[in-house]
This record gives structure tokens, sequence and C-alpha cells, in this order.
């Protein structure tokens, strides 16, 4: 009866512990509470959680399989294995989904999947730039400042960029495709008509700096030869660049016409340094650009969403329902840091979710997905993972702890930086001790039972000559 009933309280448990995913949602949609308070309690959280894993994981493990027959270097190499297994599990999958979209759940995972996107976007063009004498002398740091000025401007064949005589309004870069530069008086009203071509541009060469610098018109025709894209920098964009930089404005100033469109120099890796640079550069995340980034993302993203909430509470839900063989034996630090963690995330989660555009229902719906997730995973790690062999068991406790530690240092700890900044530090010292202590005292809880448990088994051989007979029977 005992063993039929401790699934159904490992279940319970995984009810419990991921129960705090629903509160979470509804304090972030209904009741906002100070970002800082949500920031300590989840470092609070998350120093339980490492110091659950440390020791009544970890150390425990390892002790476990001593008992067994281990020397201390193997039974700590086992657990070791998969402790770092499950780490590498969980950090592959978790930057598996939050490119699917997963990452707009939380703002901190939503904020590095936004800046490598915008740096992924960007690369084409920072490549190009690198590769475009009158740009690249301007300093790779200052390259968003650039990238905010580029239009992309796209010509058919035989398309005309702009005419001798037009007035210069902007400088141009050929991205992709091929233009050509025409002389002045033969400049052709119709694409059929002779022409005298005096160069012809491909990608990375800029051409109309020189009526910006002079204030006169256009002294040639640019057509393009081919389907062309280019990226168009106005003449106030221009001249700001100019003024910020004397190298390169000495730079545009000593460049003759034909130098522009003839003899436009490469250096390999002059340009890929400077274009290494010039990526690292784009750290900066505009309000718009980040609301932009969310509400394509959003529509798509709810499996991944689904799956990312998962993965965060399948792991310690399985060591739950592992480890629970009595209530007395329930994982309660493990228990409470996550239960914990659970407010926090999900609140922050919620109000991302809502910016993304996801209605309260839906909202609730995904965390009530992680709720039954919990649950199973609890039930299963009882069934399967706990009446495994030690070995087993063991192994599969530290796969499983080692994904928790992955969640803590990739989600938890970063997220309480985020909004708690270095006061953080002392609730995750606090979260750690009190785990500890809490460790602790049921070791002395425990303790006197074990001595009861061995008189017990060796009682038969204590009369009348006890302390012998315990020596040869014990």
């Amino acid at each position: 009866m005992m063993l039929a009933t401790l699934p159904i309280g490992a279940a319970f448990l995984g009810f419990l512990t991921t129960s705090s995913s629903l509160l979470g949602a509804a304090i972030g949609l209904y009741f906002p509470i100070s970002k800082r308070i949500l920031a300590c309690l989840l470092a609070f959280a998350a120093g339980t959680l490492i110091s659950a894993l440390a020791i009544d994981l970890g150390f425990r493990g390892t002790e476990e399989l001593q008992r067994n027959g281990f020397s201390p270097a193997s039974a700590w190499s086992l657990v070791a294995l998969g402790f770092a297994c499950g780490a590498v599990i969980y950090y592959t999958v978790s930057l598996f989904l939050d490119e699917k979209g997963a990452a707009i759940r939380l703002p901190t995972r939503f904020r590095d999947y936004a800046l490598g996107r915008k740096q992924a976007e960007k690369k084409g063009v920072i490549e190009l730039l690198a590769n475009c004498d009158l740009l690249r002398h301007l300093p790779p740091d200052d390259i968003e400042g650039i990238l905010h000025s580029i239009i992309v401007r796209r010509l058919r064949a035989d398309e005309v960029v702009f005419r001798a005589g037009d007035p210069g309004n902007a400088l141009f870069i050929v991205e992709r495709g091929r233009v050509e530069v025409l002389a002045e008086a033969e400049a052709p009203a119709a694409p059929q008509s002779p022409v005298h071509r005096i160069a012809e541009l491909g990608p990375g060469k800029a051409f109309g700096e020189m009526a910006l610098l002079s204030g006169h018109s256009r002294t040639a025709t640019i057509r393009a030869i081919e389907d062309t894209s280019l990226l168009e920098i106005a003449k106030d964009d221009f001249e700001r660049l100019i003024a910020s930089d004397r190298l390169m404005a000495r730079a545009v100033e000593h460049l003759s016409h034909e130098r522009a469109i003839t003899n436009l120099s490469r250096s390999g890796t002059r340009a890929a340094a400077w274009a290494e640079v010039a990526s690292s550069s784009l750290a900066h995340l505009s309000r718009s650009e980040a609301q932009k980034m969310l509400s394509e993302a959003g529509p798509g993203a709810g499996l991944a969403i689904v799956f990312g909430n998962i993965l965060d509470t399948i792991p310690g839900c399985l060591v739950i329902g592992s480890q629970f063989t009595a209530f007395a034996s329930m994982s309660l630090t493990l228990m409470l840091g996550m239960f914990l963690g659970g407010v926090p995330e999900a609140a922050a989660s919620a109000a991302m979710l809502t910016r993304a555009g996801f209605r309260p229902a839906t909202i609730f719906g995904l965390w009530s997905v992680v709720l039954v997730a919990g649950v199973l995973a609890a039930l299963v790690g009882n069934l399967y993972i706990g009446n495994s062999a030690p070995f087993d068991r063991v192994f599969l406790e530290g796969l499983a702890g080692g994904a928790v530690l992955g969640m803590v240092a990739h989600a938890m700890i970063p997220e309480a930086i985020h909004d708690g900044r270095s006061l953080v530090v002392l609730p995750i010292v606090a979260g750690f001790l009190f785990a500890l202590y809490l460790t602790v005292s049921g070791q002395e809880v425990r303790a006197p039972a074990q001595r009861s448990d061995l008189e017990i088994r060796c009682e038969p051989a204590l009369a009348p000559h006890r302390h012998h007979a315990l020596a040869l029977r014990c």
C-alpha cells in the first residue's frame, strides 16, 4: 500500500513545486511588484538551488556510490560526468529554443537574442563597409552611428542612380551588383544610346562623395549594369561623419574623383579586423528595435516558449520525484529553490509575453502546461529513476542536476542581476546558507533513526556477550 502511494506523493510534490509558476504569472499580469524585490527573491532561490545541488545531490550521490564499492575519485567522476552532460544538454537545447522564439519569455534572454539577431542582420553590411576605404577610416567602435544612417536602395538593370548635373545629396556604396560611370558629355538620355564608360564599380565601391565635398553638382552619370543594391548615406549624415573624425575627413579630401572610382584599395586582414571590432560594438538595442523584434518573434513562438519553460522545470522535478521515499525524505531545499524561483521567473515572463502580444488566458495556458509537465516529471522520476540501480540513479540524478545548475547560471542569476544589480549578492548567499541549515538540521534528525535501525538489526547478537557479538555480526 505504501509503495503504491509513493508515485502519487511524488506527483503531488511536483505539483506543489511548479504551482508557483501560476502565482508568478498572476503577479506579472495583475499585481505588479517591485523588480528589485522579485530579483532578490530570484537570487535567494538561486543560492538555495546551488546549495541543494552541491550537498543534497552531488555530495550524497558520491557517498552512496562509495557505500556501493566505488572509490572517492570514481564516485566523484560519475557525479561530475552527470552534471557536465546535463549542463551541456540544457545549454544546447536552451539556445536552440531561444532561436525559435523562446527567448522572448525573459528580459535578459530576449536581449541576448535580439542583439544576436541585430549583429547577424548587419554582418553583411559591416563586412562591406570594412572594404570601403572611405568609411573604414571611421573608428569601428562608431559603426552603430553609420548603420542608423544607411538606407538600402534597389535598382533594376539600366536604371540611373543620378545624372551629371544633378545636385549632390548622398554618398553611395555598392552592396550587390554592378554600376557603370558614364562620361558627362556622353551620358545618354536613353539606355540604347552609345555611351563612353569611364569605370565599372562592384560591391564595396563608393561613389558620389566628391559632389558632397565640393558642394557642386554631379560630374558623371551612374547607371546600374544589372539588378543592383546600394547603401545610401544622405548628405547631412555624411557631413556629420566627416566632422566627427579628422582622419576620415583628411582621407576623403585627398581622394580625387578618378581615384574614388578606379583605385579604392582593399586590405583583407585590416578589413577583417575592422569588421570584427565593428560587429562587437553593436551592444546597444533601442526600445523601438526591441519592440519590433518582440512583435515579430511573438506570434510564432508559442510552442518554443512552452518547451523552454518545460526545459527549466522538468530536471528539478525529476530529482524531486526520484529522491522521494517518504514525506520525511523529500528534497525540501530543492523544492524550495524551484518554488521561489518560479514566482519571479513567471512574473517576468508574463510581462514580456504581454509586450509580445499574448493575451492573459494564453499566458496562463502556457504556464499550466508547465505545471502538468512538472507533475509528470516527478512521477517519472519516482517510478523509474528512483527504482534504478545506484550507479544508474546517481548518474541520472546528476544529469538532471546539471541541467538545473545550467538553468541557475543561464537564466536565474542573469535575470536577478538585470533587475537587482549588485544587491543580489546578499540574497544569493542568504539562500545558500539557509539551504545549508536545512540540510544540517535534517541530518541531525535522521541520525538517531539510523542508530536505532543498527541496534535492531544486531539485537539477536547482543546478549549475553553484547560487545563480542556486535563485533562478529555487525
